[in-house]
């Protein structure tokens, strides 16, 4: 009764089950009832590693002053199917795990190390100026803690950004950091496309006479690849951007504002097998990998307790790093 009355007021489309303690059978009793209803409803196992650590963090009591600790851990769960990245952000990267030796090494050098990591991640992929949260932003290339707080503060006081422009009016964003950061901003809200995409405002002058030189509006270059293709970038090499700018260019404006994460794959554990005593010689089952070391992987087929893939057996041909062959 509950369940049915939740998804008939929020509209539900995906159910996120931790995988921690009974996941298990709560999830096949998830999927029965899904089946038994008829609901257009998908039920999905996420990895809850570190949700205990951010339920009771500083973070989530400014998020959700008003619920408790369990709530908070399911909102979070839920919050990375949604965008796993911006969740993941407000925790220690060590929260979730990142290899056996984690708690042997220097631990100064280590945080360094994943500090890095992450905000690599992040301008990878992009943020969204509207939707950033500041741990978020605060890993944003050039924006420090400070200016990270005041985007959303402003963003707060005078409602969404419009353009990438208006990030100058915030306090403490200065010529320098607005260089740094804002390539790696986005706002899907412009009315200008260039600013939902890759594409730095210093190059916005040469991207449009691109399209000037087709003798097309912007928006109806960007996406096309049968236009794209047959330009010839060395034309423009004079206009101060070198080729592997211009090549990067044209790739952003081949997708323009894509995201470059593959789409989420859901791993439906084989509904005969939740016990080790169910495993036999010869089974072939599907699997998600839960840690790589140097020596094997260890994969999750829903048993309780992991499975060692050992180096010898991840292929059929010598294999150096099991990073090699496994992701």
């Amino acid at each position: 009764k509950v369940l049915n009355g939740v998804l008939d007021s929020h509209k539900v489309d995906v159910i996120a089950v931790g995988n921690g303690t009974a996941s298990r059978e709560v999830f096949q009793f998830i999927r029965e009832w899904i089946k038994s209803k008829g609901h257009d409803v998908e039920a999905l196992m996420i990895n809850e590693s570190g949700a205990s650590v951010y339920s009771a963090s500083k973070t989530a009591r400014e998020e959700f002053p008003d619920l408790d600790l369990t709530v908070r851990g399911a909102v979070s769960i839920a919050r990375r199917y949604q965008d796993p990245l911006a969740e993941l952000v407000k925790i220690e990267p060590k929260s979730i795990g990142v290899g056996q030796y984690q708690h042997d090494v220097n631990q100064t050098r280590l945080k360094q190390s994943l500090q890095r990591t992450v905000e690599s991640c992040v301008n990878f992929v992009g943020v969204d100026l509207n939707r950033a949260s500041v741990q978020l932003l605060e890993y944003v290339s050039g924006i420090n803690p400070n200016v990270a707080r005041n985007i959303v503060i402003h963003r707060s006081k005078n409602g969404s950004f419009h353009g990438r422009e208006q990030l100058r009016k915030v306090k403490g964003m200065g010529d320098r950091t607005f260089e740094q950061a804002v390539g790696f901003l986005r706002v899907p809200e412009s009315k200008n496309p260039l600013d939902h995409s890759a594409v730095h405002p210093e190059n916005y002058p040469l991207v449009e006479k691109i399209a000037a030189d087709q003798g097309l509006p912007l928006q109806e270059l960007m996406g096309k690849e049968s236009l794209l293709k047959d330009i010839d970038l060395s034309g423009y090499q004079q206009n101060g951007a070198g080729e592997y700018t211009l090549r990067d260019i044209l790739e952003e404006l081949r997708k323009p504002g894509r995201d470059p994460r593959q789409d989420h794959q859901a791993v439906q554990f084989d509904e005969s097998v939740s016990e080790i005593s169910d495993l036999s010689k010869g089974m072939k089952l599907p699997g998600m990998i839960t840690n790589v070391t140097h020596f094997g992987v260890f994969v999750d087929i829903g048993v309780h307790q992991d499975g060692l893939v050992h180096i010898s057996q991840l292929s059929r041909r010598y294999v150096k790093d099991p990073m090699e062959v496994c992701s």
